[in-house]
């Protein structure tokens, strides 16, 4: 009987070595999460990322009294001097980076560090104090830099509705505005998934 030979590799399938080599790193994409002070953006951060995050949190004494507002977080004690780090593994071929943004006015100058190489920003809004991301927005609409508009819920509780918030803030209809949870992961993760959307629309019609 005669047997039909076996082919010298198999479709969809390469060698244990070629493997290795073909295997690629996840591409990096860096995002900012932005916004005033104790909207919930280190909040944000951790709960998002899938390493310990790095914080730069400093204790908060009576000479911030009159200069750091944290609103109704009455409970809040510490503020982000520097910035806050997370990672968040896409899949195999994508990677977030993310940087959290001082959200006092007298940290800004960070900034520009900060959104270099950035590909989207998430904008976390308070309701309670909307005006506190005016300077974000506005940064980054000078900045060219895609982002959405996150208004963090706080236990579901909203002041305005999201219609409100986009008249309040002046943004195009294009900017996305949308609600989540900052203590949430898979709340986190879907508006950073907007983020993402975003900004990969933004790089395809460059390219186009």
């Amino acid at each position: 009987m005669d047997f039909e030979q076996s082919p010298d590799r198999i479709v969809g399938y390469a060698p244990v070595g070629q493997q290795r080599r073909q295997k690629k790193a996840p591409v990096p994409v860096k995002i900012i999460v932005a916004g005033g002070f104790g909207v919930g953006k280190t909040t944000t951060v951790g709960a998002i990322s899938e390493i310990s995050p790095l914080t730069t949190e400093a204790e908060m004494t009576s000479a911030s009294v009159g200069i750091d507002d944290p609103g109704q977080a009455v409970m809040k004690t510490t503020t982000t001097i520097a910035m806050d780090f997370g990672v968040l593994t896409i899949d195999q071929t994508l990677k977030l980076y993310i940087f959290g943004t001082p959200g006092q006015s007298r940290f800004a100058f960070m900034w520009d560090d900060l959104i270099k190489g950035a590909l989207g920003a998430l904008v976390v809004v308070d309701t309670n104090r909307i005006d506190d991301c005016y300077p974000a927005i506005d940064y980054f609409e000078r900045a060219g830099l895609p982002f959405v508009v996150g208004v963090n819920t706080f236990n579901g509780h909203m002041v305005h509705s999201l219609d409100e918030v986009r008249w309040a803030l002046a943004i195009r209809e294009d900017v996305p505005v949308l609600a989540y949870d900052a203590r949430f992961r898979a709340s986190v993760r879907d508006a950073l998934l907007v983020v993402l959307d975003r900004a990969l629309d933004k790089a395809l019609r460059a390219k186009s």
